[in-house]
């Protein structure tokens, strides 16, 4: 069965404005919610301690949380762990009751939630949560250096200028729903950024590659008729792929547990907007950047005269007429 025709050219870069609209519009919403809200830390960024309990039967949370809310723990998160006896504490921030006592402490103030036993109790500190915040932003950053060094390389650096900003673009607006519906940031987010930030480049260098193509076996001088031409040949692969990692990253958001859905909430909104701007925005910004297909074609030509001149002259050494 068919999704879209192979032998179909869709009208893309007609709908260029109203859908460029539509971005700015989710940035600028993406932007307000940072500016006002701000970002929720969690424990790997803001510091904090995490406790694993398990209990003989299911953990009673609206009695620990009814409980906890009239202790010093009163901001304190509580989410199931793999099965309905196991419960994770998160205990955000610095406070001057978390120690090596917490356990101790929990145990005491818990006693009458039932039988239980405390597993694991790990600290942050509110500096090593600073050092993991600017690793994390450093590993983002030399994510997007990479990139641009390695699509000039391979294209021209106004695809590499074209990619970035698309990233970008992705990156604003999957902040800004982790922002707007309140996801605790910690390092399962900035992994879930990175990874649908992979699929959003893979994605957007199918379709240039696919331009590229078209510019070197074409004649076509109509940049905004090329580019919808090669989207419309990659469009079956990149919705398909997208479609399979939504509906993977689906099941793990409904079925995954608390522990997971920041993860997954931030995978879904990635692989939906990475898609949406693989096929429009990073395409559109081409043709607002004034793309030059006759430069472009000079250039190649000048590549494949540059190497026959180099072949010949290693051929002509070879043979010592050089």
């Amino acid at each position: 069965m068919e999704i879209f025709k192979t032998n179909k050219t869709y009208g893309f870069m007609a709908k260029r404005i109203p859908l460029t609209a539509v971005s700015a519009i989710l940035i600028i919403i993406s932007l307000f919610s940072l500016f006002t809200k701000g970002l929720n830390f969690g424990i790997d960024f803001a510091g904090g301690t995490v406790i694993q309990i398990k209990y003989d039967k299911e953990a009673p949370i609206s009695d620990i949380r009814n409980i906890l809310k009239e202790t010093s723990h009163s901001n304190a998160a509580i989410t199931k762990f793999g099965s309905d006896q196991e419960i994770i504490i998160r205990i955000t921030g610095s406070n001057s009751s978390l120690g090596n006592d917490i356990g101790e402490e929990l145990k005491t103030t818990l006693a009458n939630t039932g039988n239980f036993e405390i597993r694991r109790v790990d600290m942050v500190g509110a500096k090593v949560g600073g050092e993991l915040a600017e690793k994390g932003l450093m590993s983002l950053l030399l994510s997007f250096i990479g990139i641009i060094i390695y699509v000039s390389f391979r294209f021209n650096w106004k695809f590499a200028l074209v990619s970035l900003l698309a990233l970008v673009h992705d990156v604003i607006i999957a902040i800004g729903a982790v922002s707007l519906f309140n996801v605790e940031v910690n390092l399962d987010i900035l992994a879930a950024i990175l990874t649908f930030l992979g699929y959003s480049l893979n994605d957007t260098i199918i379709i240039f590659d696919r331009i590229r193509e078209v510019i070197q076996t074409t004649k076509e001088d109509d940049l905004e008729k090329l580019i919808d031409d090669s989207v419309s040949r990659t469009l079956p692969r990149t919705v398909l792929t997208s479609l399979t990692v939504f509906f993977t990253v689906l099941t793990l958001y409904l079925f995954g547990g608390e522990i997971i859905n920041g993860f997954a909430f931030t995978m879904l909104v990635g692989v939906i907007v990475g898609t949406y701007s693989s096929i429009f925005v990073a395409s559109s910004f081409l043709v607002n950047f004034r793309f030059s297909i006759a430069d472009y074609r000079a250039k190649e030509v000048e590549i494949i005269r540059v190497k026959k001149e180099k072949a010949k002259n290693r051929a002509m050494f070879e043979q010592g007429t050089l």
